[in-house]
């Protein structure tokens, strides 16, 4: 306790005492339009708790993928399990695997417009022009797929002017990447911009039975193309292309908790993915315009791994062998239509926004693991719109809403089907006040959703091995029942007229009910895994934002989140009870801090700290990971066109882990249960050269 208000005081001390020391000569701090909203607004204008890193906070950090920015988000975690972090918790809520049957994540991605849930994997940040995280409940805007908050992420995009860049990095455990963007007006064709990226490491696992250190090696590529062009006299569009392919290695658990691995059958997580969207705006009328999307996204995935972590002959006489693999398809494609004002309308002497919205998704699911395969179809629908009201200079009144109905009908080989459907609703009423010194001051109410669904291969594994208890339980649980978050929110923005200080502070109260825990069931080395229904769930916290510019040289920034979460009526197969407890990937606190200091026009070092309080890394046990600090540093130098960056992170190489379990899985202790991590990456060094043309 003393520990976690030590770090509560002395972040909230250090984001206020710098004021007292900010000299007449700083310049102003980045100013930021977020896009995930139904129109771009100024960050420190959205009735939101929402985060943003730009393209050089994203350089500053070296940030390849995804999961390197997460943790300078306050109250964000992130769970691994496979050779990239694929979901994201947010304020404690957020899945944390997908093994065999479908799932809905309660924190959606959208990359340039498109569907990424569950699929963190593709998240290069090459050539991206910001990060945005969307906390809270998000289903008015986003549907079933925004229960807990939202990531978006958009390229940069081409101007006029023909541009481009080259770069080339480096770095230990043999990374080697590379990547090339250009961008320009193509007659007229409009702008376009073309990303290329790979990326190659050996992993951070060395294999001591096979002698090897590559087992969990790492090769990535992708492609992203953006087209923007101007059809006719009234109409825009923009034409988005993606394609990304991962041949990964899976080799990351240990039976000595440690980096190095003694399996014989190292598995894969590969996956290929390729996805497009065109999306139109019609601009003809006045006061209003219309906005059509369509998407499609083809996704094919395969998982595996040496279920027993060893070789044969470890344990004569105690040991199991078992290689598990999952070959995945996923198919998906959207259409939206969303009407929307151009220009405030009066209606009774107020001026008035409206959008009203229409969305229609299909996503196809098969998996095909050893004799046994699934089928299963997700068909959403949804109504929507929002309204705001400007009731006068300083107050603005914001109602939206979403009415979606889902049906998801599923089959497999063991004769397991199920059609589960309902019909879900949420939204937002947002008040917020402008005063006169600029300060934003909001009060949002929000609810979320997501979908139900079915644990089928859980309750076909237990009937063909012939586990009645286990059988009785899981018939019990076939189906799990949509969850919903009601959450109150109260904010405050504020920046001082020079705009060298910033300062955001979001506190909130969230509410869940039926809430969708993962449990676990381990008999005589069958791990079954199943989604049920717990009666309850409460999360409250804050979050702080603090960006300072001292001067011309020194910018100094820091993010706090604090969280309190519990779980109500959840009781596991082996008949313990939860309640009480906080949930799964919720540490207490999690800080992100750090200097930067412009040395001179053409040299920038960037120092900064996260720090995350221990959590438990399951609903259904009571492992917990340890508290961590982990420090980065960079060095960029630009000499014209040229940008060389000397790297590092995780400079103090601290073990930390990114993914839990508790069960016996070493015959060498005659299969005793106990802990078992994954652990994130050790010391980070490298260097990246960028040439700008």
């Amino acid at each position: 306790m003393f520990t976690r208000f030590s770090w509560c005081c002395g972040a909230i001390m250090l984001a206020l005492i710098p004021a007292a020391y900010a000299q007449t000569e700083a310049v102003a701090v980045e100013r930021i339009t977020i896009q995930g909203t139904f129109r771009s607004v100024a960050i420190n204008e959205a009735p939101a708790s929402v985060s943003a890193l730009t393209a050089e906070q994203l350089e500053q950090r070296s940030a390849i993928h995804l999961e390197d920015a997460l943790n300078a988000f306050a109250n964000v975690n992130f769970s691994a399990g496979s050779s990239r972090a694929r979901f994201i918790q947010i304020r404690g809520i957020g899945e944390r695997s997908q093994f065999v049957d479908p799932i809905n994540p309660s924190v959606g991605l959208l990359i340039d417009g498109i569907q990424y849930t569950g699929l963190g994997q593709a998240a290069q940040l090459f050539d991206i022009s910001q990060v945005e995280v969307y906390r809270g409940p998000q289903s008015g805007r986003f549907g079933a797929d925004g229960l807990a908050g939202m990531l978006v992420l958009e390229s940069l995009r081409a101007s006029e002017q023909a541009a481009g860049l080259w770069q080339l990095g480096v770095g230990n455990y043999g990374l080697r990447q590379g990547g090339f963007a250009v961008g320009g007006a193509l007659g007229d064709l409009g702008t376009a911009r073309l990303s290329v990226f790979q990326n190659r490491d050996d992993g951070f696992t060395e294999n001591t039975f096979l002698g090897r250190d590559d087992t969990q090696q790492r090769s990535e590529r992708m492609a992203r193309f953006n087209l923007f062009s101007e059809v006719g006299q009234h109409w825009q569009l923009r034409t988005t292309l993606h394609a990304f392919r991962q041949d990964n290695g899976y080799d990351a658990f240990s039976l000595d908790n440690t980096r190095q691995t003694l399996s014989d059958q190292p598995g894969e997580d590969d996956l290929r993915a390729r996805a497009a969207r065109v999306a139109a705006t019609y601009l003809g009328w006045q006061g209003a315009e219309l906005q059509l999307a369509g998407s499609w996204l083809a996704a094919d995935s395969t998982y595996s791994f040496d279920e027993d972590w060893s070789y044969e002959g470890i344990a004569p006489g105690w040991e199991y062998v078992s290689f598990d693999e999952y070959l995945r398809e996923r198919r998906e494609s959207s259409f939206e239509a969303r009407w929307l004002s151009t220009m405030p309308v009066q209606w009774f002497g107020v001026a008035s926004d409206w959008l009203v919205g229409f969305y229609h998704f299909e996503r196809d699911e098969q998996l095909q693991r050893g004799d046994f395969a699934s089928d299963y179809r997700n068909r959403h629908n949804a109504l929507y719109g929002e309204l705001e009201l400007q009731l006068n200079s300083a107050w603005q009144l914001t109602l939206g809403g979403r009415l979606e109905r889902y049906g998801n009908p599923y089959n497999d080989t063991n004769a397991v089907q199920a059609r589960p459907s309902d019909t879900m609703w949420g939204g937002r009423a947002s008040l917020a006040y402008r005063s006169g010194n600029g300060a934003l001051w909001y009060g949002t109410l929000a609810r979320g959703y997501k979908t139900g669904g079915v644990n089928g291969e859980a309750i076909g594994t237990a009937i063909a091995r012939q586990m009645t208890d286990v059988t009785d339980f899981l018939l019990a649980r076939s189906t799990f029942a949509p969850e919903l978050l009601s959450s109150l929110e109260l904010g405050y923005k504020w920046a001082n007229t020079e705009q060298t200080q910033q300062l955001t502070v979001a506190a909130f109260a969230q509410y869940r009910d039926e809430v969708q825990l993962k449990g676990w069931i381990n008999q005589q080395q069958t791990f079954i895994g199943y989604i049920e229904n717990a009666a309850s769930g409460r999360v409250n916290g804050l979050e702080l934002e603090w960006r300072q510019q001292l001067n011309q040289q020194w910018l100094w920034f820091a993010n706090l989140g604090l969280l309190d979460s519990t779980m109500q009526g959840y009781i596991t197969q082996d008949g313990i009870d939860m309640s009480g407890r906080e949930l799964a990937h919720a540490p207490s606190y999690s800080i992100n801090s750090g200097l930067q200091w412009q040395f001179h026009d053409d040299l920038v070092v960037t120092l900064q700290v996260d720090g995350k309080d221990k959590f438990y890394y399951s609903d259904s046990h009571n492992e917990q990971s340890q508290r961590i600090a982990l420090v980065h540093a960079s060095v960029n130098y630009q000499l014209a066109d040229w940008q060389v960056s000397l790297w590092a992170r995780n400079i103090t190489d601290r073990d930390y882990g990114v993914r839990g379990f508790f069960f016996g899985n070493d015959p060498r202790i005659e299969y005793a249960a106990r802990g078992y991590e994954q652990f994130g990456e050790p010391r980070r060094l490298g260097v990246t050269i960028n040439y700008a043309f």
